[in-house]
């Protein structure tokens, strides 16, 4: 995974481009003071490095992020100093470079700013296929003017705060720049037409894309492990399997540029429009996983949860193995929003979500059902397994210590909340997905009724009381 700097400090944002930390929207590079007549205000100016949010980040953030620019900073200076004279064929190949991102944000502009509005953590834009490309054929210093080209247009599109643009753009000019050194040190390129030859030249590819990704995981990773993200979940941290897929493929076409740049440099123009088209499929394909997903928490909302879990079941009753349904009930939740307020309920809701997704297994169905409630469903496993797998779900939330916020916006956490978990089976408690939930849900009540935090597992016969 790899992490950017303007979006989301992580992997995989700008920078591969992952944008890199997103800073919440209320925290602008900006500082304002009062002064003068009551009602007044002074604005310090956002491009004064004294205003940036950055000063009211956390210390270890702020040392993070200046002390890994230094690193870079001489990193760079070093390969600038030992780079060789340019020659004209490298300016030919920067221009054609800077042409192609050019084209390429431009024309998906428009695009990029819903993909950047609609995604919370790490956002992918693409343009590793220019930088990555440059990285391969180009020295050092062009290479810094070809990201300097797209970071600069970046800026004006994406408005991020001033300090973020800068670790961004220095952790895309390290990352570059380190790839650049890993590949030619391997060299020469291009040069021989066996399969040897080939395959060292694959392997020195991937290895130069796995250090251009990995400076970006340890830059922008880094800085949102530290703090720079609310929530430093793992998938916060790094992104989601999608995300790294998406940028293991920019990755991929910026090699295939360089190589075209290499031996047939009017290919790029296809490049440019390959990529544009690139962009609108990953556009569609965010759209579409907003649709199955819940806004609030991050898991598959009750569509995307049925859709999966309908294909589950299916694979269930053709196969003859075991299935489980558990429908997980937050006790007293509403106690919570009357006591915090529903920005501290929301707070909740999320942390109990990423916890289920971390606590079942990589084939385990995790949605949210409404309010709160949660549904997962467990495949292939057994009764008692099932029971496990629920009192380990029903121990992990009680253990949950949320920092958020209370009704005045102070600080406070809430901790030792408990749950009533239903389980129903398959096919003993139902062979449809509807029925299923039914007998969990009956289930859910039967916790209830006896007192709460607890397991039950569904009785024979499904006796739904009028309310709970």
């Amino acid at each position: 995974m790899h992490p950017g700097a303007d979006d989301a400090v992580t992997g995989g944002g700008e920078p591969a481009d992952r944008g890199g930390p997103r800073p919440p929207r209320d925290e602008p590079d900006r500082v304002t003071t009062a002064s003068g007549p009551p009602g007044t205000v002074r604005r310090g100016h956002p491009f004064s490095p004294r205003n940036w949010a950055l000063w009211r980040r956390r210390p270890r953030v702020i040392a993070f992020m200046l002390g890994s620019e230094a690193i870079a900073v001489v990193v760079l200076a070093i390969s600038l100093a030992h780079s060789p004279a340019l020659a004209g064929r490298d300016w030919v190949n920067f221009g054609i470079l800077a042409a192609g991102a050019t084209v390429h944000i431009q024309l998906t502009q428009r695009q990029e700013e819903r993909r950047r509005n609609r995604k919370k953590t790490v956002l992918i834009d693409l343009t590793a296929v220019w930088t990555f490309s440059a990285a391969m054929i180009l020295p050092a210093p062009l290479i810094l003017f070809v990201i300097l080209v797209v970071r600069l247009q970046h800026w004006f599109i994406a408005r991020r705060p001033a300090h973020n643009f800068i670790f961004s753009s220095i952790t895309h000019g390290l990352a570059g720049v380190l790839a650049h050194a890993t590949y030619t040190a391997f060299g020469p390129h291009f040069a021989g037409s066996g399969w040897n030859d080939f395959l060292w030249e694959f392997g020195t590819i991937v290895l130069a894309g796995a250090i251009y990704e990995a400076i970006q995981i340890v830059y922008v990773g880094g800085a949102l492990a530290l703090g720079m993200s609310s929530e430093p979940t793992l998938r916060n941290v790094l992104g989601s399997p999608a995300d790294n897929m998406l940028e293991a493929i920019t990755v991929g076409l910026g090699a295939v540029t360089a190589i075209l740049l290499a031996t047939v440099p009017p290919m790029v123009a296809v490049m440019a429009v390959v990529t544009v088209v690139f962009n609108r499929l990953a556009e569609l394909d965010q759209l579409q996983n907003d649709v199955r997903t819940d806004p609030k928490t991050g898991i598959l909302n009750m569509r995307g949860w049925s859709e999966s879990a309908e294909r589950a079941l299916e694979r269930t009753t053709r196969s003859g193995d075991q299935l489980s349904l558990l429908m997980v009930d937050l006790d007293h939740f509403k106690w919570i929003n009357d006591t915090y307020g529903h920005p501290a309920g929301d707070d909740v809701l999320r942390t109990v979500a990423q916890t289920l997704d971390e606590v079942t297994r990589p084939s385990d169905l995790v949605g949210r059902f409404g309010g709160e409630e949660f549904l997962i469903l467990l495949p292939d496993i057994d009764e008692e397994a099932t029971r496990d797998a629920a009192e380990r779900i029903r121990t992990a939330i009680a253990k949950l210590h949320i920092v958020t916020t209370d009704k005045r916006g102070d600080p406070a956490t809430i901790a030792d909340r408990t749950t009533s978990i239903g389980v129903a089976r398959h096919p003993r408690h139902g062979d449809t997905l509807e029925r299923l939930l039914q007998s969990a849900d009956a289930a859910v009540y039967l916790a209830k009724e006896n007192g709460r935090d607890q397991v039950c597992f569904a009785p024979d016969t499904v006796t739904r009381p009028a309310e709970r």
